[in-house]
């Protein structure tokens, strides 16, 4: 499994590209419906086999209900090519997030164009915007990582912790999340690669 870095190609202070996508059950929401009137938004682009997303899944589903009750929305984006990763497929998300406690939607970017438009490079990428959804922090979890310490999410609560306290998020530079690369569709790899 090879560790592939996040981009740092959506720089703080940056809007939040929009975007309205599907959860496993074919539900469609926005980010602007699912954002609205929080104080501040956490997305995060994952999937069902990474063992990177699945090394710290229990921890963010816990971390995301306290992160909740204080106003803050999280949000997990699949943009993995199912048809060679079937175990990412849309059907299998339901279960993988009930399992993890993601009390928070999962959506399917099935043409990957919502991973393009935040330069996501990995699974998992943590992004963390403020109530106007503009950039706050993108960058990793914790120090964990699988084989590597058990995952704690510190690094991400800090930056959630600053933001709420401050309405600023931290100071650049972050250190990246790292994880395996996203599952590009045939022919579909960004330039930033």
């Amino acid at each position: 499994m090879a560790e592939v870095p996040s981009t740092f190609r959506l720089v703080a202070g940056s809007l939040a590209p929009d975007f309205a996508l599907p959860d496993g059950r074919g539900i469609r929401h926005s980010l602007g419906n699912l954002a609205d009137g929080k104080a501040a938004t956490v997305i995060v682009f994952a999937c069902n086999h990474c063992p990177f997303v699945v090394h710290l899944a229990e921890s963010l589903g816990r971390r995301a209900r306290d992160w909740a009750g204080r106003g803050v929305q999280t949000i997990a984006i699949n943009a993995n090519d199912t048809t060679k990763y079937p175990a990412d497929a849309p059907d299998r998300m339901p279960g993988f997030a009930e399992a993890h406690g993601w009390d928070f939607p999962y959506l399917v970017d099935a043409d990957q164009s919502v991973a393009k438009a935040y330069a996501a490079a990995c699974t998992p990428d943590f992004y963390l915007f403020d109530r106007d959804l503009r950039l706050a922090y993108a960058g990793q979890y914790d120090t964990s990582r699988p084989g590597k310490g058990v995952p704690t999410g510190d690094d991400l609560a800090r930056a959630i912790d600053t933001l709420l306290e401050t309405g600023a998020g931290p100071a650049a530079p972050w250190l990246p999340s790292t994880g395996c690369n996203i599952k590009w569709l045939p022919g579909n790899a960004p330039d930033y690669f």
